[in-house]
């Protein structure tokens, strides 16, 4: 991958929400907003606790990814001012963990990053966490 500028870097450790893209083996694709935390790395998402309708295991992205790892990931900035519009995309793979110091330290950054995660009991030990590796970044902002 190439090295991001720390403009780009800054913008994605500071984002609140991304839309990451998965696909299913046939290509069939999903879109769905994610809350991350970036290492500087990598980026995790965990599979929280708030209500759905299936295990973490039958979700559409979880499944998506263990079928397809190539991932999109949208973090964007609107304002009505257009001269303030920027975006960036990772395109990469990601993949599915559920234990060990990597889980852990995603664990760590997401409880730092979100106060309700803190609330909601988000688990340092164990549970479904989408780890993102970016292979390319594309990235665009209003030039005037």
């Amino acid at each position: 991958m190439t090295a991001l500028t720390s403009e780009v870097s800054e913008f994605i450790t500071r984002a609140r929400v991304g839309r990451l893209a998965t696909a299913d083996a046939t290509g069939q694709p999903l879109v769905l907003p994610i809350c991350y935390a970036f290492d500087g790395r990598v980026l995790y998402s965990a599979v929280d606790a708030k209500p759905k309708r299936r295990a973490a295991d039958d979700l559409a992205r979880v499944r998506n990814i263990r079928e397809n790892p190539k991932v999109s990931l949208v973090i964007d900035e609107y304002d009505d001012d257009w001269s303030r519009l920027r975006w960036v995309i990772l395109q990469g793979l990601a993949d599915v963990v559920t234990t060990g110091e990597d889980f852990a330290a995603a664990a760590e950054l997401l409880l730092s990053k979100y106060p309700q995660y803190r609330a909601m009991g988000l688990s340092r030990e164990r549970g479904t966490m989408i780890r993102i590796t970016p292979q390319r970044v594309l990235r665009w902002q209003y030039a005037s």
